[in-house]
């Protein structure tokens, strides 16, 4: 018997790639992620703004867009449909508020993740599309890295059987942005969003959630903060456990040490064993995900499908596809609004844990303590 190694590792594309979209935001995430997986998918950004307009000017040039002084005017123009933000959590639902006055003409938002700075707001940003017809989609692009899709296509095809224990493994050290600064927050709600969100992706929803933080004394040089190194397991009723070790310290390697940084996960199922690396570390070496796996289906064997893709910035194309596709079926996006608010959830009930020294579960922030 020889297996299929064929897996479902690549976003649906829409079949109208036209769509004009306008963008909010000017910095690395849109102009070296986004605006570069449009392109390269045949996507259609059309318009930017951003609170530095002479930055937003040289990004449109680059990427062959217009400028705008400022977000208002773009929206006011009538010129998109579908509107991409990439602003701090903290200005997100203002701009929201703003986007959803323009229902006319704007039909699909792509919020950036974390969605607000906690599920209340993350809520209310819901409530705000809802109201005004427009179909919002959160740029949790994690769930397209390659690896992670690959993986979900492992469980799909039942050839893990059931999932019995799931873990990540981060030592790596993020580019932390200034804006974070006043968060009062770092690693649970930036880089633990992420894993969160793609163990429920790959898992669905846990039940309770049991989580331990300390700072990172690197970060904790620059400003104050209580999330840098985390954590945490997750419960799920069918006895799957999940957990993951968010380490943004890794080691005095800025100090002079040597490095030793990656992300690797693995799943272990009844029927098979599933490992991989995530090739973000590398940025900006184009760095693949990796995915390995056994099986009890062709026993004996290591199997190691590989590709060219990487998560930044292939990923954002799925990111924005899962909206237009949503819009031509006139369905919610793959990652919808009202299905982030349950990694909102879990975020907070991780931040609730560690606070009280207790397993949360995630029913009591979904219902409000």
């Amino acid at each position: 018997m020889t297996l299929n190694l064929s897996l479902d590792y690549l976003p649906r594309l829409p079949r109208n790639k036209s769509v004009p979209i306008g963008c909010i935001g000017s910095g690395f995430i849109m102009a070296d992620c986004h605006l570069v997986a449009y392109r390269k998918a045949g996507f259609n950004p059309v318009a930017i703004a951003s609170r530095t307009p002479k930055h937003a000017r040289e990004v449109a040039e680059r990427h062959g867009m217009k400028a705008y002084d400022t977000y208002e005017e773009m929206l006011a123009s009538g010129e998109v449909e579908v509107v991409d933000i990439a602003v701090p959590p903290d200005n997100q639902i203002d701009v929201i508020r703003t986007v959803v006055k323009h229902k006319k003409h704007v039909r699909g938002i792509l919020a950036q993740k974390p969605l607000g700075v906690n599920y209340a707001e993350a809520k209310e940003i819901v409530q705000l599309a809802r109201r005004a017809g427009i179909t919002l989609g959160v740029n949790q692009n994690m769930r397209y890295d390659q690896s992670i899709r690959a993986c979900k296509s492992l469980l799909t095809r039942g050839l893990l059987g059931e999932p019995v224990l799931a873990t990540i493994d981060m030592r790596a050290i993020p580019h932390w942005m200034p804006w974070q600064e006043r968060q009062g927050w770092v690693t649970l709600r930036i880089m633990s969003i992420h894993h969160l969100d793609a163990f429920r992706f790959l898992f669905g929803d846990p039940i309770r959630v049991f989580a331990s933080i300390r700072p990172d004394p690197r970060t904790s040089r620059k400003f104050a903060h209580q999330d840098g190194i985390c954590l945490y397991i997750l419960e799920y009723a069918s006895g799957l456990r999940c957990s993951s070790w968010d380490d943004v310290w890794a080691g005095p390697a800025l100090e002079g040490a040597q490095k030793d940084i990656s992300i690797r996960w693995r799943v272990e199922g009844t029927e098979g064993l599933a490992r991989g690396t995530i090739g973000w570390p590398d940025y900006p070496a184009p760095t693949p995900s990796t995915l390995d796996f056994t099986t009890t289906q062709q026993p004996g064997y290591w199997l190691s499908p590989r590709w060219k893709e990487v998560w930044f910035p292939d990923a954002f194309i799925g990111t924005m596809a899962q909206l237009l596709c949503a819009l031509e079926d006139k369905a919610e996006p793959e990652i919808g609004g009202q299905d982030n608010l349950k990694t909102m959830a879990l975020v907070d009930a991780c931040y609730l844990s560690a606070k009280e020294h207790r397993a949360v579960e995630i029913k009591e922030i979904l219902k409000g303590r």
